[in-house]
């Protein structure tokens, strides 16, 4: 199966067939504490010097292993522009790059983006857990296309998330009086599942865990790739990736935002 597709309509076919293949892929359970990882993606900030159809990103992955944390950090060229429903073109394959160069992949995944959320039910949390042979949970800021109300005000509220009469996910009040997370069932996860994922490795801070990690990796080395840190020290720039040599070339792509939604 060809995982990334370079054109928004071959995407959408595999969107539709993956969200046939999660509808019977077997539920994924955490058994004990499950070693959690996470991925995010970053886009570049500078404002000149790129050709207008592509920018530069950073992926960062993370995973807990031993008391301490594995991570790893890729940079390539992607397209430019954001488009709801069709993150992957502009970042799926760069995230599975960043997620296969860890050590070993974790048992579960966090994801910056939708998973059954999403216009034809397969968001890119669900893509990438799939192309990974991982269960995967999505985490944004905001639903896509679902609807929900609100929960309530203290730690661990949460509220429905429902497309088409089912719940795809929920919102969740990490943090006393903080704005909630949006936690999404993706690959091998149901919303309950994703929810208790999302509950064990939350701590202090609004955003789990795992996610925070790897949101910070990507930040920093894009700042320290882009100059705008003291020092790259002795880690040096992060390694830039070619996605698809013969589809594109590694070319210095400038002016990018976070993306309001990821999908």
């Amino acid at each position: 199966m060809e995982w990334w597709p370079s054109s928004a309509e071959a995407l959408e076919r595999l969107q539709r067939r993956l969200a046939e293949l999660a509808d019977r892929a077997t539920l994924w359970r955490p058994s004990g504490t499950p070693q959690v990882g996470a991925v995010f993606v970053t886009f570049s900030t500078a404002r000149e010097g790129r050709p207008a159809e592509w920018e530069r990103a950073w992926a960062a992955a993370v995973v807990p292993a031993r008391g301490a944390l594995r991570s790893a950090v890729v940079s390539g060229a992607v397209h430019s522009g954001y488009e709801p429903g069709l993150l992957a073109l502009r970042a799926g394959e760069l995230l599975e790059r960043a997620a296969r160069s860890l050590p070993a992949l974790p048992e579960a995944l966090l994801v910056n983006a939708s998973g059954r959320d999403h216009p034809r039910r397969a968001g890119l949390a669900l893509h990438l857990g799939a192309a990974l042979d991982v269960p995967t949970v999505g985490v944004t800021d905001r639903p896509l296309v679902a609807r929900g109300e609100q929960p309530g005000a203290d730690r661990g509220e949460r509220s429905p998330l429902v497309l088409a009469g089912e719940v795809v996910g929920y919102r969740v009040r990490t943090r006393r009086n903080a704005r909630p997370v949006c936690v999404h069932a993706a690959w091998r996860t149901d919303a309950e599942v994703a929810c208790e994922v999302v509950t064990l490795v939350t701590a202090r801070a609004r955003t789990p865990e795992p996610l925070r990690e790897a949101r910070t990796l990507a930040r920093s080395t894009r700042a320290r790739d882009e100059g705008r840190a003291p020092s790259l020290g002795a880690r040096g720039p992060s390694p830039t990736v070619p996605l698809d040599p013969g589809r594109r070339a590694l070319i210095d792509p400038g002016s990018g935002r976070e993306d309001p939604r990821a999908t």
